[in-house]
């Protein structure tokens, strides 16, 4: 395929806005269908798993507070100035770590707004139905391809369609099943700060990884350092001082961990690629469209301007917007197929396995009634009226009227050959 320009209304669609707040419409983070938790009127955003900030927390700042005190209770044994200037270090050290924590927790990592219908197709409504690998059941004559071909930096690469957003991912953005959000330059999703790391707080989550290696070295040494200082031996010196001892042992296991993430995103960081990257595409087998050099890589890593927020989750939106249009219309039309089943125009809808789907698709408890009351007759059912009818169900749906035509499909007689 040719060129094309990337830019972020190529892949998305914002969320309608409204200055005026009226009494029937909500904040966009109350919607919201992803799994973030959302503080201070929906200024401070959390992953689904923000308790295990409290857990990372408590790792950092009970050792560093049980050293400090350590020190403290030195300090008439050594001279009082440097005593003092070992705690206030190490104490600003803590206290830097655990800011950079919450604010690589709290922030917007890039999240991509989503969509409430897949967008407009560029490919002509004739063209073979087997070319087609999506076909969204709401708009079953809008042909969809599963991926699409841009050109980045005179590379081509792939740009997925995500199922759940209904929109085509920007270059090196990725769904996250944890949060529910497709996420711009998507690195993982760490449990340590319980949110997802992107290109908005990837600047805070290497500063924090980097800090509490710091600390780590910082407490190990100066610890080590007064055991040694002690008289007699280094056996005897931790048998008295216990809680020395674990400190040791603590800073030597953690040091390892968070000194190595270190030091692999730092690799990350001169060859400009993302954790997912490398562990998906292996660009040491194949060309990386994103790498400028070594130099050109840590230059764009730090002198880069901060990625704004395609979000505004403080904006107002109508509650039948598009942000929640999609999980209205699925509790009202019931079961929908899923988006990896085609359309055969002899059969109808078809399964995983090729075997057309019966009625029973359309999940309604009426029909099954309807079915078993037919039970001693023959009863022919025909797919495609069923399909008609689902379609026309999901049409009044998108129009905003969720009347009784959408839960009594089955009253339709077009529905059975008898």
């Amino acid at each position: 395929m040719g060129d094309a320009v990337i830019k972020n209304q190529d892949f998305v669609r914002r969320p309608s806005k409204c200055k005026d707040p009226p009494k029937f419409k909500r904040r966009l983070y109350q919607v919201w269908k992803g799994r973030n938790k959302f503080l201070c009127r929906g200024r401070l955003i959390f992953g689904p798993d923000a308790a295990s900030l409290l857990l990372s927390a408590s790792l950092i700042g009970i050792p560093t507070l049980t050293f400090c005190v350590k020190m403290l209770l030195r300090i008439q044994a050594v001279n009082c100035r440097y005593g003092h200037i070992v705690v206030i270090v190490g104490f600003l050290l803590a206290i830097l770590d655990l800011v950079f924590l919450f604010m690589t927790s709290a922030r917007n990592p890039g999240i991509v707004p989503r969509n409430s219908r897949p967008p407009d197709s560029d490919d002509s409504l004739n063209s073979s139905i087997s070319s087609i690998e999506w076909i969204h059941p709401a708009t079953p004559d809008l042909k969809l391809p599963r991926t699409k071909d841009i050109f980045v930096n005179g590379f081509l690469v792939k740009v997925k369609f995500c199922d759940t957003c209904l929109l085509y991912r920007p270059p090196r953005s990725s769904h996250c099943s944890m949060c529910n959000n497709c996420v711009q330059r998507f690195d993982h999703h760490c449990p340590w700060v319980g949110q997802c790391i992107g290109v908005r707080n990837y600047w805070t989550f290497i500063l924090f990884i980097s800090t509490s290696t710091l600390l780590c070295i910082y407490v190990f040494t100066f610890t080590l350092w007064h055991l040694l200082k002690e008289q007699g031996s280094m056996y005897h010196s931790m048998s008295k001082d216990v809680i020395s001892l674990i400190l040791l042992v603590y800073c030597f296991i953690v040091v390892w961990f968070v000194g190595g993430l270190s030091i692999f995103h730092f690799y990350l960081i001169c060859t400009n690629q993302t954790t997912y990257e490398n562990f998906r595409y292996h660009y040491d087998k194949n060309e990386n469209p994103y790498n400028h050099g070594t130099l050109k890589n840590i230059k764009e890593f730090l002198f880069s301007q901060s990625v704004p927020s395609l979000v505004n989750f403080r904006e107002w939106v109508y509650e039948e917007d598009d942000t929640v249009a999609g999980s209205t219309a699925k509790k009202s039309v019931g079961h929908i197929p899923s988006l990896n089943r085609r359309i055969d125009l002899e059969h109808g809808i078809l399964g995983k396995d090729g075997i057309p789907e019966d009625a029973q698709t359309l999940d309604n408890s009426s029909t099954n009634d309807s079915l078993k009351e037919g039970e001693g007759r023959d009863i022919n059912v025909n797919h495609f009226s069923i399909l008609a009818a689902q379609e026309e169900a999901i049409d009044v749906v998108v129009d905003g009227d969720l009347g009784p035509s959408i839960a009594t499909p089955e009253r339709n007689p077009d529905l059975f050959d008898n």
